[in-house]
């Protein structure tokens, strides 16, 4: 039996991403029964069913949603390269804007500036740090980054750091006059320091261990927007506090802050770089996509076992 060749997947991906065979089947150039039989044979060559087809929706199987999941920073890998040859004769120069969280701003994107810009003398980079949920296409963004659960729908999404996990930490000198908390609801009779997002929310603190999810909204005795003052805080005791390990390294290897209930808190996906889909990016965007790419080759971080090319909205 032949294997699948790329534009079969390309059209899976594209049903995948539409939800509609109509609108897929115009993308790829394409009569929508032309593509429905294509769909049929890629599902008779692997053996199994990827899609639930109904008069009115298509939807993913099981087995459609984990091909989808590889497939998604496959393909968009090889659209890169692809578009990176074709452009070698257009230089990627012009402005590059991008939208991102502080935490994926501080711990993802800031070590890849110099790099790229000094691989992209003609590049001007921008980058605007922002914890609420932005349209970018509408705001003037030429892509976002977003973790996995708060992805927009109908975007390429290709994975931009590798894991990461948050910790609970407070200074060793309230830990010893407090007490070290031995389960997560141990933290709602002790002071915290919380954060309040731009939107106006504080979002409770989840834990999880052996299949259970524990989430909590302990007291604050600070709620901090500015990740100085919430560090400065808890190193100077005010209470236990939450935050991406990243930010806390160099204070734990240190000794200012400790770390408690660290089985508590997995490790999860890092951020995704996602961006509307097209055929033809941006030059500044193509070039900060294979860049992308290139840098965590360097950095041997393979792409999680899940990328959710079709996302849902936050």
């Amino acid at each position: 039996m032949s294997e699948p060749d790329l534009r079969d997947l390309q059209a899976f991906a594209a049903v995948a991403r539409s939800g509609n065979f109509r609108r897929a089947a115009r993308e790829q150039g394409l009569a929508a029964s032309s593509l429905s039989q294509r769909l049929k044979e890629l599902e008779q060559r692997l053996g199994v069913r990827l899609l639930n087809r109904t008069t009115r929706s298509v939807g993913l199987t099981q087995a459609g949603e984990a091909l989808l999941a590889r497939l998604a920073p496959a393909m968009a890998e090889i659209e890169a390269a692809i578009h990176q040859v074709r452009g070698q004769q257009q230089v990627a120069a012009g402005r590059l804007r991008i939208n991102a969280p502080p935490p994926a701003v501080d711990l993802v994107l800031a070590p890849m500036v110099a790099p790229f810009l000094q691989a992209y003398p003609l590049i001007e980079l921008e980058i605007v740090a922002d914890s609420g949920f932005v349209d970018i296409v509408q705001a003037g963004f030429d892509a976002g980054v977003r973790y996995g659960e708060h992805l927009a729908q109908d975007m390429i999404a290709v994975p931009l750091g590798e894991t990461q996990r948050y910790a609970i930490v407070a200074s060793p000198q309230y830990v010893a006059q407090h007490g070290r908390p031995a389960h997560p609801r141990d933290l709602l009779q002790q002071g915290c320091i919380r954060t309040r997002f731009s939107s106006g929310a504080m979002l409770d603190w989840e834990f999880e261990k052996d299949g259970q999810v524990i989430r909590i909204a302990p007291p604050a005795r600070l709620i901090a927007v500015q990740l100085g003052l919430a560090m400065r805080a808890a190193c100077d005791g005010v209470g236990y506090w939450a935050t991406f390990e990243g930010h806390v390294r160099d204070a734990l290897a240190a000794g200012r802050l400790v770390s408690v209930l660290d089985d508590w808190c997995p490790r999860f996906p890092g951020p995704y770089l996602y961006y509307p889909s097209r055929r033809q990016p941006p030059p500044a965007l193509a070039a900060f996509v294979a860049f992308v790419g290139e840098w965590r080759k360097r950095a041997g971080a393979p792409y999680p076992a899940a990328v959710p090319a079709l996302s849902r909205d936050p």
